[in-house]
């Protein structure tokens, strides 16, 4: 029996389950086909693909720049160069923050951090039970699994359905609003030399990103990942797999119309909407430990709406489990 199980392989969970790994045996549960969390990368051939989540991120803490600088000369990370055209109004530009990505694609981080961790995929966390100093935690293929130490990182709304009543603290009645958003990506027809991404203002695309000038593949195809605003995306999550076409053409119209870039000829286009893609108001503590009943939680939603928010709750989390 391992001695931690960890749930979920995004930034926090890999973060978690990496520390805990230094003196404990530590198992992980992902219901994803791959590695990364929000921060996954959609392969479509080969190398070739699209961070379809985390777009990329700006380290700004001294902790997690010295992490980030670290991983760069490494070259499991690297920096996104090109022309960042900044076209949002509503929002100020700040130029001297750099734009980190993966060598190969955005759940680098994840894929690094978990190399040691026994990983097991496409296996979702369906219920957990708590019975003489064990968790018992039941998954979709049938099986029920038995560990001493859990911990969670999973979105808010996901956490309250399956941990509510085994855990004691007021953060789980907060009001916690979880904002989602409905990206595509598209292959077009090759153009001229063209930007590395777009920050639009705009009700209902908000970001235009240029998959090919991350200089990780050669393509016979532009390949752009576009996201939704929130606000768009809050009202259509609910039916976005019954209406991936319609939805996915309407960002595609505003791609085009925004940045001014010759419509062309869709070859390809893939739809994928995040329930719980972020949230703004962070709540007042930064991670959870129950260190009688052993139930921990981390994640990004306790500080911001950021990547690197899940890397500090799950570093505060192992302080705590380690006192």
């Amino acid at each position: 029996m391992s001695d931690f199980c960890v749930i979920g392989s995004g930034i926090s969970g890999a973060t978690i389950a990496n520390l805990l790994s230094k003196k404990n045996s530590v198992v992980l549960f992902d219901k994803a086909r791959g590695i990364g969390g929000r921060a996954s990368f959609k392969r479509v051939k080969d190398k070739i693909g699209f961070d379809h989540g985390t777009q990329y991120f700006s380290p700004k803490t001294k902790e997690f720049k010295r992490f980030t600088n670290a991983l760069i000369k490494k070259k499991i990370l690297k920096i996104w160069g090109g022309k960042h055209i900044f076209l949002n109004s509503k929002k100020k530009e700040n130029k001297k923050h750099i734009k980190v990505i993966g060598k190969n694609g955005n759940n680098d981080i994840s894929k690094h951090l978990l190399k040691k961790i026994s990983c097991n995929l496409q296996t979702e966390l369906k219920k957990i039970y708590y019975k003489n100093k064990f968790w018992y935690l039941e998954f979709n293929d049938g099986k029920i699994r038995s560990f001493k130490s859990i911990i969670l990182t999973c979105p808010f709304p996901q956490l309250k359905k399956l941990a509510k009543k085994f855990i004691d603290n007021s953060f789980l009645n907060k009001p916690l609003k979880m904002d989602a958003n409905i990206t595509t990506m598209i292959a077009i027809k090759k153009g001229r030399r063209s930007n590395s991404s777009y920050l639009f203002d705009d009700e209902i695309l908000g970001w235009a990103g240029n998959e090919n000038s991350k200089k990780r593949f050669r393509s016979r195809y532009d390949l752009w990942t576009l996201q939704s605003t929130f606000k768009w995306a809050n009202k259509k999550i609910n039916q976005n797999k019954k209406y991936k076409k319609e939805n996915s053409k309407i960002m595609i119209e505003k791609f085009f119309k925004l940045s001014n870039i010759s419509k062309s000829k869709i070859i390809y286009s893939l739809n994928h909407g995040w329930k719980y893609s972020s949230n703004s108001k962070p709540l007042r503590i930064k991670s959870y430990w129950d260190p009688l009943k052993k139930i921990g939680v981390c994640g990004d939603w306790f500080i911001g709406p950021r990547l690197e928010s899940g890397w500090i709750s799950a570093r505060d989390l192992f302080k705590k489990i380690s006192n």
